[in-house]
């Protein structure tokens, strides 16, 4: 009798127990977790890469200084000041782009500018202009689609205003491997091949 009742204990202990097991949470091995802290809230954050301009303002009009002197347009045809900050480690150099994607066909590349030193935060007002001698050493620019080396400013048909996006990119190479003789659209595919973040302004402008 009391073995008996010795044994429906330990029934008993072994039912409880499975039924505490199935209805506990599952805890994953140390391998399998996922981690937390710094490395995984930065995982999947966004760039912190800032483009700024004074004499391109984000969403508004662009100012005759900077527009180009041809084609029926009278401006001063002067690239905009640049500065830019935060960006991502493993940058070693930048790359400056400007395009009109309301432009006929294809669209209007209006600068490129590449091989811009990792070090170098800013470009000063002008640094597009070929003879000025302006940009950064080992800095290299291409002819626009107006046909000269260096900024060439906005200048559309007349009609609704057009959108102008100056973008600035940063790299995970030192070299884009391209000479002056590259066109902006290789520039352009180049720099988003090896992009690690992008940031960029657009304003627009019309007549």
């Amino acid at each position: 009798m009391h073995r008996a009742a010795h044994g429906k204990r330990e029934w008993r202990v072994l039912i409880s127990l499975a039924a505490a097991l199935a209805g506990a949470p599952l805890v994953p091995a140390a391998a399998d977790r996922v981690p937390d802290g710094p490395i995984a809230r930065s995982a999947g954050a966004p760039s912190r890469l800032v483009l700024r301009s004074l004499n391109f303002p984000a969403g508004g009009t662009i100012a005759v200084s900077q527009v180009y002197d041809g084609a029926g347009c009278r401006g001063g045809n002067i690239s905009p000041g640049l500065s830019w900050a935060a960006p991502p480690p493993g940058t070693r150099s930048f790359a400056v782009m400007m395009f009109d994607p309301d432009a006929p066909g294809a669209g209007w590349w209006h600068w490129a500018v590449f091989d811009i030193p990792a070090a170098v935060r800013a470009l000063r007002s002008g640094a597009g202009t070929a003879a000025s001698h302006s940009l950064p050493s080992g800095a290299i620019q291409v002819r626009n689609d107006w046909g000269s080396v260096g900024y060439g400013g906005p200048c559309p048909p007349p009609g609704p205003p057009h959108h102008y996006r100056l973008m600035l990119y940063a790299l995970r190479v030192p070299k884009l491997g391209l000479g002056a003789d590259a066109t902006p659209a290789q520039v352009a595919a180049r720099a988003r091949a090896s992009a690690l973040a992008q940031a960029q302004i657009v304003a627009i402008y019309g007549r």
